[in-house]
């Protein structure tokens, strides 16, 4: 191990750490107070609702739970945006569970809650994964109602995913566990079977308040909405529970008896970890986003048997492709490559700029998966596609778009992981949030933006000091400097991954170490959607 190796290892486990901090901080919802008071009433809390229904013995993946961090400016903030998402296995079988978490401000829908779970929804969808609601919230968080009621996008999507998941037979269960009012009545309603929690459990269109006000008539929330009502008189409700636990156990219960999904037939052989040690990935991470490595010694660290059988390896080396085994599935990687080579034409740094010659590789590897209907993975650390004269007379416009159009009508499932850099186009090359990954993982080394801070200040400066010489104006070295490092600082801010993931531009921020769990969750839950589209890449012919 020489000097560089140790210093990459310890940024990276440091950027671990704080990825671990953040994590326990957001597990702990609105804090002690907020969960004593659900204790109080004898409610679980929502992580325990969910660890109580999951299979213990199999692995399980939270999706967005950094999101909304930082984005609501007010006491406690936002944590998870209110509701707890996880890809799980309950009774064996695979699933989508989504927890309102009532110590975060009674649970009431944030925007961002809203378009969380759209995203659970959205992944039950493409998977055909059921869906399993656990219901406690006061509903549409009102000094906010505009950024989360109208719109195509906001609550009401929920409600029609709700019926379209219904008439496509991906099966839905929901459990009021607490408060379910006015609009969102609707989504355990909606769903297949619902059910309630004797004397905390409550669901109606208003509540007493309401009633009094806009009829005069007075009446308890209980006595309104509670169990008894909805499970004896209007029977809105199919089951009545005792208490929490029991709630749940009925879950699993109906769970266990759901007939076998179809099967997509994605190969899987039995799985081995890689031969090389995966802990290496820290130590051969550069510690800055601008020095070269070489990918291909990640993808060994990934892959089962660090076997890796490469497609055109010495051919657009820019971008590295092939095919091997991720815990036992098939499936063909595209990654970007930053390592300095040596060519025909001399030495030269990629730095992860796609050329033309790498883009034509791409194209024609993705068609050749999807054609042998084997998953993709898309490792990015990408700066964007070459510039200058002689790419743009070389048709670096026209091979970027072949990319562009192969992986947006690429029918196999699509995992994406941000490595290091996910810039400009580039991002959309390599298969980002716009192009429908299953599943997209950032690293704490990830990068994410329409280009670096310190490029994009540059831009702006010239486009600043371009305008003001029109006017027969100068910008002096001071004022020049202050601006730099204003827009510099402020992109760095935003290009961070966690920045990402509270806005849900990707689905969290993970470990390295836990890449391998996340494609193989990934495949194993897009197994169960088998594919009806056949792959056409469109008037962009090769």
């Amino acid at each position: 191990m020489d000097i560089a190796f140790n210093k990459n290892e310890d940024h990276h486990k440091q950027l671990v750490y704080e990825l671990k901090t953040k994590l326990k901080k957001v597990y702990a919802g609105g804090g002690e107070k907020s969960a004593a008071k659900q204790k109080e009433k004898g409610k679980l809390l929502a992580r325990e609702r969910i660890a109580y229904l999951l299979d213990n013995d199999r692995d399980f993946l939270e999706i967005g739970a950094l999101a909304a961090e930082d984005m609501y400016e007010m006491e406690g903030g936002c944590p998870s945006a209110g509701v707890v998402v996880v890809l799980g296995y309950i009774s064996g079988r695979q699933c989508i569970v989504v927890a309102n978490d009532a110590t975060v401000k009674a649970g009431a829908w944030f925007p961002m809650t809203a378009k969380k779970n759209l995203r659970a929804q959205e992944i039950a969808m493409e998977n055909r994964l059921p869906i399993i609601y656990l219901v406690d919230s006061a509903g549409v968080y009102l000094p906010m109602q505009d950024e989360i009621f109208p719109d195509k996008e906001h609550f009401g999507r929920i409600f029609r995913n709700n019926a379209v998941m219904s008439a496509e037979g991906i099966v839905q269960i929901s459990a009021i566990m607490g408060s379910c009012v006015a609009g969102g009545a609707y989504l355990p309603i909606m769903s297949d079977e619902a059910m309630i929690v004797e004397g905390t459990g409550s669901v109606f269109l208003a509540g007493s308040y309401l009633v009094k006000s806009a009829i005069g008539e007075e009446i308890d929330n209980e006595t309104l909405g509670g169990a008894t009502t909805h499970c004896e008189i209007s029977g809105v409700t199919d089951y009545k529970q005792p208490n929490d636990k029991a709630c749940l156990d009925s879950i699993k219960k109906i769970m266990s008896m759901l007939g076998a999904p179809e099967n997509a037939g994605f190969d899987r052989i039995k799985p081995v970890l890689p031969k090389l040690n995966e802990q290496d990935i820290y130590g051969i991470l550069p510690d800055n986003r601008e020095k070269p490595f070489d990918m291909r010694e990640i993808i060994l660290r990934l892959v089962d048997g660090s076997e890796f059988e490469e497609y055109k390896e010495l051919y657009g080396q820019s971008i590295i492709c092939g095919l091997a085994r991720i815990d036992g599935w098939a499936v063909g990687i595209v990654a970007n490559q930053r390592k300095v080579v040596k060519s025909k034409k001399g030495e030269m740094q990629f730095g992860g700029v796609i050329y033309s010659d790498s883009a034509d590789k791409a194209s024609r590897f993705i068609m050749n998966c999807n054609q042998k209907k084997i998953p993709l993975v898309f490792l990015q650390d990408v700066t964007g596609f070459m510039v200058g004269s002689r790419s743009e007379q070389g048709g670096i416009i026209k091979d970027g778009a072949k990319m562009v159009n192969a992986v947006a009508n690429s029918v196999v499932p699509k995992f994406t992981i941000v490595v290091g850099n996910s810039y400009g186009a580039g991002n959309y090359a390599m298969c980002g949030k716009a192009y429908d990954p299953r599943l997209i993982y950032a690293w704490p080394s990830a990068k994410i933006a329409v280009m670096g801070g310190a490029q994009a200040a540059k831009v702006l400066l010239q486009i600043q000091e371009s305008s003001l010489k029109a006017k027969g104006e100068n910008l002096d070295d001071d004022h020049k400097n202050k601006l730099l490092d204003e827009i510099t600082e402020k992109y760095n801010r935003q290009t961070t991954p966690y920045y990402a993931a509270s806005r849900l531009w990707v689905d969290g921020v993970i470990d390295p170490l836990e890449t391998r769990k996340v494609i193989s969750l990934g495949i194993e839950a897009s197994n169960q959607s088998p594919i009806k589209k056949s792959f056409n890449v469109g008037i962009i012919q090769t």
